[in-house]
């Protein structure tokens, strides 16, 4: 059985004060409702479990009734960090859950082919991320003011979500993470701490992930007319 956590417990600040971006109107719904709808819509997913912030099931009950969403969730509370909100998804999945998705929910563009191609990989290697080449110039700097050094970009890797495991994996991957006290925005990182290969699923298609306002316009352009 497959399985998705989409993160949805974080606060937006860069949106603004009082702005929830996950709720945000774009291309005709909120934002995290076209994830929703995503994963809701993919095969190889069988149950959905989405962690919110205190307060917000309700919210979240009430786009499932609205937009009559069928495929099976559950809605559970996040922590204070995002790799917390996803020890608690994990906590709430189903014990015959083999593999599990984790999506942040402020991508709402991510196509059923890149959900499946990760949980193919992820069957395979254990682990699996989308991600893009890099193709920016990137320059590394201590102090933020001056370059120390230009990284070689043939071997940079920008990655996003889905990030797609074996449950055994990321529950012993966090759980490293957890015992050490150590702190990633990554989940992919939590395995790379206990040497878990982790296989790059490459994405030619725009995933953007909604974090300020500026990005609205473009997410509805790619919702609209999909790559």
């Amino acid at each position: 059985m497959n399985a998705a956590i989409l993160v949805a417990a974080g606060k937006g600040t860069r949106m603004g004060p009082e702005v929830d971006k996950l709720f945000l109107e774009v291309a005709g719904a909120p934002v995290v409702v076209h994830t929703w709808r995503r994963f809701n819509q993919a095969t190889c997913v069988h149950e959905i479990i989405l962690v919110v912030r205190k307060g917000m099931p309700p919210a979240f009950e009430a786009l499932a009734a609205r937009f009559k969403f069928q495929k099976p969730f559950r809605i559970v509370l996040g922590g204070k960090e995002r790799q917390d909100s996803v020890w608690n998804g994990l906590e709430a999945l189903p014990a015959e859950a083999d593999l599990v998705a984790i999506h942040d929910a402020a991508r709402p563009c991510v196509s059923e082919e890149l959900i499946a191609a990760t949980f193919k990989r992820a069957d395979e290697t254990g682990a699996a991320v989308a991600a893009q080449p890099v193709t920016d110039t990137i320059k590394e700097s201590t102090d933020g003011r001056l370059v120390r050094r230009t990284l070689d970009r043939s071997r940079l890797w920008s990655v996003q979500t889905p990030q797609t495991f074996r449950v055994p994996i990321i529950r012993r991957a966090l759980a490293e993470a957890r015992r050490g006290k150590l702190v990633f925005t990554d989940d992919t990182a939590a395995c790379e701490l206990i040497g878990q290969p982790v296989r790059l699923v490459s994405n030619i298609a725009p995933n953007p992930k909604v974090t300020r306002p500026g990005d609205l316009p473009f997410i509805a352009s790619l919702l609209r007319n999909p790559v």
